[in-house]
């Protein structure tokens, strides 16, 4: 009981992160069960009914808070709050009673919005009392997720050891310090909107449309381009893991830096509570004036994607890297982040006629799918700081089977709507093309999604294997403490001298 005690109310800032990933794991095993049901009841839409209408709308509620703020979100803030703090060389996280009230508050406002749409609430939901639960905890939810991301920008900040300029803050650390003070920009205006909804609803019912529009007024905040502000974490442990695997100093480390920072642009789309879309309509002038914001909201995200992508690949030209669990995992989930942001490019151009499709859908099961995959690898590589184990051998058999599965549970969705499938339905909808079967497909790539986090879960908890202080061959400060990491992480500070630091005082034949 002490030690639980001590785990519900600890200030150490890797038993908080930990709290958040292991939650967020659980999470996304239950919308692994959530997608498989939902792809079978979309196999015979005019005719199969595992579910009833009004279940069916909650169901789908559920299914898309569950993946962008019961997985994504936790997930990498969670991890942020475990890592940041040892990256930048600081003892303890900033505002660590802060960060501990967001995991709660997160928690408790999910588990509230869970029992709303059980009652029939949240968005269409005919319950009236229950739709106000659900706008009520969806801030709750959001307030929470922000908490722990100012105490991991504030630690950024002003917590780095001597000598760690902003410009030597490692690859991850930069990451969440750009996702997390991007998401202090954006999601305010989810809380802000949610709260003039419930006026609205308490109230007439007249200016927002009532429990009928949710949707359309926060649906922002759980679709593009929210989302890509949350998957800058994920291509932040690319980022990190591919030098170690290549055992090479980043040799473009200005440019991933940059492009994290242009895949953040999102927050541009998020604030504004907009996706702009490229018209084909009027003359050439209005053809530019269309095609500037489309840009600029959803060409720079998918050139900063692609910036990362491309400066970490450099440094397999110099040395191949090693395949390790979190560097395939890393790979995998980068790889998915990019196929979703060019989905989201392409969904976006008025011609293409994708608007309303599940191909959206598709979009957001690509961009989650993929940061849980990093996410993952990020667990697996830092898990000998959080926990002491050593979990490469079995992950590195999970990782192929994760890509698999993220392709099987989007890329059918990307077919099913270029066919005209819509979303936000699971039935009462005709097209002609082998629905059932890309619907059937769609729904077992969920289910084996879930395989992945079960397997990563049962792995985590089963690993009794002991790592080194270093035992990727490492480059950064955490590496230099005991495996796990000490509460209070560092005895004395050295004064950093570069982005490697450790490097710096290794042999120079592991310089090479």
């Amino acid at each position: 009981m002490t030690n639980i005690a001590d785990w519900l109310t600890s200030s150490d800032h890797k038993k908080i992160g930990r709290l958040f990933t292991g939650t967020a794991l659980l999470v996304a095993l239950w919308v692994g069960g959530v997608g498989l049901v939902a792809g079978l009841e979309r196999m015979s839409p005019s005719s199969w009914d595992i579910i009833d209408a009004d279940a069916a709308v909650q169901l789908l509620a559920s299914y898309r808070f569950d993946l962008v703020l019961g997985v994504l979100a936790p997930l990498f803030i969670g991890l942020a709050v475990a890592v940041v703090p040892i990256q930048v060389g600081s003892r303890a996280i900033a505002f660590p009673r802060l960060a501990q009230f967001g995991y709660w508050t997160w928690l408790f406002g999910s588990v509230l919005v869970g029992v709303s749409l059980v009652a029939n609430g949240g968005p269409g939901g005919g319950q009236s009392d229950m739709v106000d639960l659900y706008l009520m905890a969806l801030p709750l939810t959001v307030a929470g997720l922000l908490a722990a991301a100012l105490s991991v920008v504030t630690t950024v900040l002003t917590s780095r050891a001597p000598g760690m300029t902003l410009e030597r803050v490692p690859a991850f650390a930069w990451s969440a310090f750009v996702g997390a003070s991007a998401m202090l920009l954006s999601m305010p205006v989810v809380i802000g909107t949610a709260i003039y909804l419930y006026v609205d609803h308490t109230h007439a019912k007249q200016a927002f449309g009532g429990n009928k529009a949710v949707l359309d007024y926060i649906g922002f905040g759980l679709s593009q381009p929210q989302t890509f502000v949350l998957v800058v974490m994920a291509l932040g442990v690319l980022a990190e893991v591919a030098p170690v695997a290549s055992r090479v100093r980043q040799p473009m480390r200005p440019a991933v830096l940059a492009g994290l920072g242009l895949v953040s642009s999102g927050v541009l789309g998020a604030v504004t509570q907009s996706s702009h879309h490229l018209s084909w309509k009027g003359g050439a002038g209005d053809k530019i004036q269309s095609a500037i914001p489309w840009l600029i909201f959803n060409g720079l995200p998918l050139l900063g994607v692609l910036v990362v992508i491309g400066a970490v690949a450099l440094a397999f030209k110099e040395r191949a890297p090693r395949i390790s669990a979190p560097f395939v995992f890393a790979i995998s989930g980068a790889l998915m982040i990019l196929v979703g942001v060019a989905g989201n490019f392409i969904a976006t151009i008025e011609g293409a006629d994708l608007a309303g499709t599940v191909f959206e859908e598709g979009v957001v099961v690509y961009l989650v799918a993929g940061g849980l995959l990093a996410g993952i690898g990020g667990l697996v590589h830092w898990s000998p700081k959080l926990s002491g184990r050593l979990l490469g051998g079995r992950m590195t058999a999970l990782a192929p089977l994760g890509l698999l599965g993220t392709v099987a549970a989007a890329f059918p969705l990307y077919v099913l709507g270029v066919m005209g499938q819509p979303g936000a339905t699971l039935a009462g909808f005709e097209i002609d093309g082998p629905v059932g079967v890309l619907n059937l497909l769609a729904g077992a790539g969920m289910a084996v999604l879930a395989l992945v986090v079960l397997g990563t879960v049962a792995t985590m908890l089963g690993t009794a294997v002991g790592a080194s202080d270093d035992p990727w061959d490492a480059q950064t400060l955490e590496w230099s403490v005991p495996s796990p990491a000490p509460r209070d992480n560092f005895e004395t500070l050295a004064t950093v001298g570069s982005p490697e630091p450790l490097l710096d005082v290794k042999p120079q034949e592991v310089m090479a």
